[in-house]
């Protein structure tokens, strides 16, 4: 008695693959549209690019880094809240933010907030007191330079330096009190983390609330820029030879400091 056919038979069965829709133009269009809504409203609200320009912040940001700053991060001063600031809730200014502000000349500046107010701020031979209390800077850059009794001793007795405006020179005598600098209500005390390279609260005077307006964020890219405080040397005499191009190529840019977190 044979088997029945189906059995001894075998069918083979091609694989199914599954069916992918490919976007029409309208509908990449669309996406792509979507896409730049996003990118307009975080450029236009939230992020913002920046380049640093010079050595005052050293080392948290050098020469040639490029900045995202969080605009929405304190809000306007004294603003309502909004659906925006429910979406993304705003803080207060705080001692020791790095922050980005309005200034004359020029038109944006960077520094760290060391005074807030209501503080009592001094400076003794380089070092920041406030409120009595030495304060804590484990990311100041104490750059060689030449001596300056204003800068290092502060606030100073005596107009001792031509940077100094002499308006502020004019408001300081009456913010001292006991040889200390009184941060008055909605002003901040701003230094360069280049304490010894750095024109800032010492030279130009206080920053008002209003004319804070982000935080920086992150470093998106670093090009490799000389800084005017640094003294670089070579560290051998070998000469250079085929590698050297590549590594031109390589050291054109910061690559370790791109997407960094800014403290």
């Amino acid at each position: 008695m044979s088997a029945p056919d189906h059995l001894g038979s075998r069918h083979y069965q091609l694989p199914v693959r599954p069916w992918r829709h490919l976007p029409t133009v309208p509908e990449a269009l669309a996406s792509l549209l979507q896409t730049l809504v996003v990118a307009l409203f975080l450029l236009t609200f939230v992020l913002q690019p920046f380049l640093i320009p010079s050595e005052s912040m050293e080392r948290t940001l050098l020469v040639g880094d490029f900045l995202l700053v969080n605009k929405q991060i304190f809000g306007p001063a004294g603003s309502p809240r909004s659906l925006l600031s429910r979406l993304l809730p705003y803080r207060n200014v705080e001692r020791g933010d790095i922050v980005v502000f309005h200034h004359p000349d020029p038109s944006y500046l960077v520094k760290r907030v060391v005074g807030v107010p209501g503080d009592h701020i001094r400076i003794e031979d380089g070092h920041v007191l406030v409120n009595e209390a030495p304060l804590n800077e484990p990311y100041v850059a104490r750059e060689p330079a030449a001596p300056n009794p204003f800068r290092d001793n502060f606030p100073g007795r005596i107009y001792t330096d031509p940077n100094i405006d002499p308006v502020w020179w004019r408001q300081l005598q009456n913010l001292t009190e006991n040889g200390e600098l009184v941060v008055p209500p909605g002003q901040y005390f701003m230094l360069g983390d280049n304490r010894n390279h750095s024109k800032d609260s010492r030279f130009w005077g206080l920053v008002p609330r209003e004319a804070i307006v982000a935080r920086p964020l992150v470093i998106y890219f670093s090009l490799t820029r000389p800084s005017a405080t640094d003294v670089q040397q070579a560290t051998d005499d070998r000469l250079g030879h085929d590698r050297e191009l590549a590594a031109r190529l390589a050291g054109f840019a910061r690559w370790k400091r791109i997407f960094l977190v800014v403290h």
